[in-house]
């Protein structure tokens, strides 16, 4: 007797339970496959970068698209990020009395939280997303595949050069966000909102010191890197079509927003503990 084949009928006569832990069990498999793949992505592209960096051509192109064409949107965006913080917290603290302080709050958010952030922000959401498009595109027309029949490697030629700029770059358009962002709040602070300068540029000195401006800075080559990786990875993974195209696009930034934010909840649990074991700790025993 001839054995019936299963169809789609028999997963509809299945409990509500059995299909609960199916498709859950299709996501947890599903993400761990794609975190293999992006880890073994990210290996080959380390070998590559540690065996033979790629030629000048292919590097200066790459570093005029991520850190000169995005330095005017992370200039504004510092900018206005540092006049809003001007903004809502002034009249907090003017309540209580405290708005001599504004200076230190404005610039300590600016160069540990918001300037790395914002910045990583801005470059996957222009940078990041350009990456992914432009590969996803290679990949759909072929292109990649003739880069391999002609003997280059994709990876060397192609993702090597991106995570390089934007692991070099991210640390100065940090730099640019964060005093943009300083330049911003002064003036909200200082001639508009009429807080004494002297006041204003003594709280910003006391609180912001070199670990809180390291720490920005450090924090970026981690986003930067993160940025390259992701977009790299969806481009060179696209689905074949427009469509594809666009999905890897928005893919690109929303996973690389998320990661940001996730690596930036882990460095910033580390670098308060590095912090509390070199300053505070020596600071109590003296």
């Amino acid at each position: 007797m001839a054995s019936v084949a299963p169809t789609d009928d028999s997963r509809s006569s299945d409990g509500p339970i059995t299909r609960w832990v199916t498709d859950w069990g299709t996501i947890v498999v599903d993400g761990l496959t794609m975190v293999g793949d992006i880890t073994l992505f990210a290996w080959q592209m380390c070998v590559w970068m540690f065996t033979r960096l790629p030629l000048q051509g292919t590097l200066l192109p790459n570093f005029y698209q991520v850190g000169v064409l995005s330095l005017p949107v992370v200039a504004l965006t510092g900018t206005f990020i540092g006049m809003v913080l001007a903004v809502q917290s002034y009249y907090q603290f003017a309540s209580i009395g405290l708005e001599s302080r504004l200076g230190g709050v404005i610039n300590m958010s600016l160069v540990r939280e918001l300037g790395p952030v914002l910045a990583a922000t801005m470059l996957a959401g222009r940078v990041g997303s350009a990456m992914a498009a432009v590969l996803g595109t290679m990949r759909v027309t072929e292109q990649i595949d003739a880069l391999e029949t002609m003997g280059a490697d994709p990876i060397h030629y192609l993702v090597v050069p991106r995570f390089l700029a934007c692991i070099l770059l991210i640390p100065a358009l940090t730099v640019m966000a964060d005093f943009m962002g300083i330049v911003g709040g002064y003036f909200y602070s200082v001639i508009i909102l009429g807080i004494d300068h002297a006041a204003y540029q003594t709280n910003s000195r006391e609180f912001v010191g070199g670990f809180d401006f390291f720490s920005g800075i450090f924090k970026s080559v981690f986003f930067g890197g993160v940025i390259a990786v992701v977009s790299c990875y969806r481009g060179f993974h696209c689905l074949p079509g427009a469509e594809g195209v666009g999905r890897a696009a928005t893919a690109a930034f929303v996973y690389s927003f998320v990661l940001i934010l996730a690596i930036d909840l882990v460095l910033n649990i580390l670098l308060d503990a590095i912090y509390f074991a070199l300053w505070q700790h020596s600071a109590t025993i003296l």
